[in-house]
């Protein structure tokens, strides 16, 4: 299974991101072997609009099954639904730790939109 956490930074020990379509990247990890991969996002930092969807096709592109996020608008969630990919919340602090909760079972998993949509 492939995850995804949005990102403040390159690697395991950056901050988890609070934003899904504004998130300065997204750490993807293989749960089965571990392997990771960085998916930059710096397309969607400044723009006007249409971030979440633009992020959720991505995801969908890239196999993702789970992301593991703070804040998702509507459309995003509609777009990350739509593509098979289940949302969680309820992370904190770093990247590796939002892994080892999700591993755990411990994140929720949100059923809808909490936000019409974060700007930067």
């Amino acid at each position: 299974m492939k995850i995804a956490v949005t990102s403040q930074g390159p690697d395991l020990s950056s901050p988890v991101d609070p934003r899904f379509g504004r998130s300065k990247c997204f750490i993807v990890c293989d749960i089965a072997t571990g392997e990771l991969s960085i998916a930059d996002n710096h397309q969607n930092l400044n723009a006007p609009q249409g971030t979440g969807i633009q992020a959720g096709a991505r995801m969908v592109d890239l196999g993702v099954q789970a992301v593991i996020t703070g804040h998702v608008g509507p459309k995003a969630f509609a777009t990350l639904r739509a593509g098979g990919v289940t949302v969680y919340e309820g992370a904190q602090g770093t990247v590796a730790e939002a892994i080892a909760l999700f591993n755990a079972g411990q994140l929720k998993r949100r059923a809808d939109a909490d936000t019409e949509g974060l700007r930067a």
